[in-house]
């Protein structure tokens, strides 16, 4: 097995960066280090492969092949010329190439974007192979760039689709909450499966189909395929069996109290489905019912759920009468419960009625959000003042 030590570059949604270098040093992770929009790390590249089958809050792993200095677009061509893309991929692959940066001097992405497709193909050109093409949509190797002021660092993307894309959701209702973001709410709100955990606007079912995976400890990366497997490099002996001992080591059942609802019979049509095709609805209690009626299945426990929030005309109207209707609904029925409400609408706070114990900034792509934690107390729980939404 070779043992040679590799840098990854995981990036994940903004906010979620201590609880994915955790995951990633549950997993055997070296050198973790944690920059806005994801982490840094080190390992042999069976590491790559446990990171993709493993991660709940990952959006990709990415593979650092070089990295060096530049002034000049010229400068970026030809470190990309120069790079032995023949090592990892043939030319009958289908490449893209996406750039990213941060403070880089050079006027357009779009021209070094071109700039580094050319340099790759005139590589294979230059060796005498063929010239690779471009896949747009479903490419083959995704090459992933990133310029500082005054560094270039080349990756591999060692995913191919985004890790919050499973493998199991067959049916979606309008933006669903992407699963490393749902997987990664959970780990923040503190979840084990030994708590009762409840999603009362559970949508297309995406936390609790989350939680029902950890679980039953389900490797979220078991149900489909990734980039890595199109290398050259690629070991599928040890990937074959890196899969078979994780499904060795989930579980069949578990007696979770997992319970999702929601008000809308489509959104709970659509949530059955999702479970069915991820093999999960024996572990979910599923219901049709209004968090403003719902009753608390326990005496304690977890409420973990994203309330609606949107931008079309009149959604702030509806949802200012909405929000403190929520806000007493929960303090009566769920006293002893703690409530995170992940919401993109800053006026949360100041219109539940409760006083947030924690806040967490956190983005749902490019959208600014908050988690909120409330501790549910009868009747003592009222805030007393208007709070910023910050």
């Amino acid at each position: 097995m070779d043992n040679t030590i590799h840098r990854f570059f995981a990036p994940c949604p903004r906010g979620l960066e201590p609880a994915l270098a955790e995951e990633l040093r549950g997993l055997g992770a070296q050198s973790v280090s944690q920059t806005p929009g994801g982490v840094g790390f080190a390992g042999p590249f069976t590491l790559c492969y446990r990171a993709n089958l493993d991660s709940r809050i990952a959006s990709r792993v990415l593979w650092r092949i070089w990295e060096a200095p530049y002034q000049t677009e010229q400068d970026i061509y030809e470190a990309a010329l120069t790079t032995r893309w023949e090592d990892w991929f043939s030319p009958l692959h289908t490449i893209k190439v996406k750039v990213s940066a941060r403070h880089c001097p050079l006027n357009s992405l779009d021209f070094i974007t071109l700039r580094i497709k050319d340099a790759v193909c005139d590589r294979f050109r230059a060796i005498g192979q063929g010239r690779p093409s471009v896949g747009i949509r479903h490419p083959d190797v995704r090459i992933h760039v990133f310029l500082d002021r005054r560094t270039l660092t080349l990756y591999l993307d060692t995913s191919g689709e985004p890790l919050f894309k499973r493998g199991l959701r067959r049916s979606a209702i309008e933006a669903p909450l992407r699963e490393n973001l749902a997987a990664g709410i959970l780990k923040l709100a503190g979840w084990t499966r030994e708590q009762v955990l409840l999603d009362p606007m559970c949508g297309g079912g995406t936390i609790p189909i989350e939680a029902a995976m950890m679980a039953r400890e389900i490797a979220p990366g078991l149900g489909r395929h990734f980039a890595f497997e199109r290398l050259k490099h690629f070991d599928a002996k040890l990937w074959s069996r890196l899969c078979e001992d994780r499904r060795a080591q989930q579980y069949d059942k578990v007696d979770a109290a997992i319970y999702a609802s929601d008000r809308d019979a489509g959104a709970v049509r659509v949530a059955k489905a999702n479970l069915a095709t991820a093999g999960l609805a024996g572990s979910v209690r599923l219901a049709q019912a209004d968090i403003l009626a719902l009753s608390a299945p326990a005496s304690t426990g977890l409420i973990v759920t994203n309330p609606p929030y949107g931008a079309r005309i009149g959604d702030e109207g509806r949802l200012a009468a909405f929000y403190p209707r929520l806000g007493d609904a929960l303090k009566r029925r769920f006293p002893g419960w703690t409530a995170y409400l992940f919401t993109g609408d800053l006026r949360l706070p100041k219109l539940i009625g409760l006083a947030p114990s924690r806040r967490i900034p956190l983005f749902n792509g490019a959208l600014e959000c908050r988690l909120y934690e409330f501790r549910l107390v009868r009747g003592s729980n009222r805030q007393k003042a208007v709070l910023s939404a910050q």
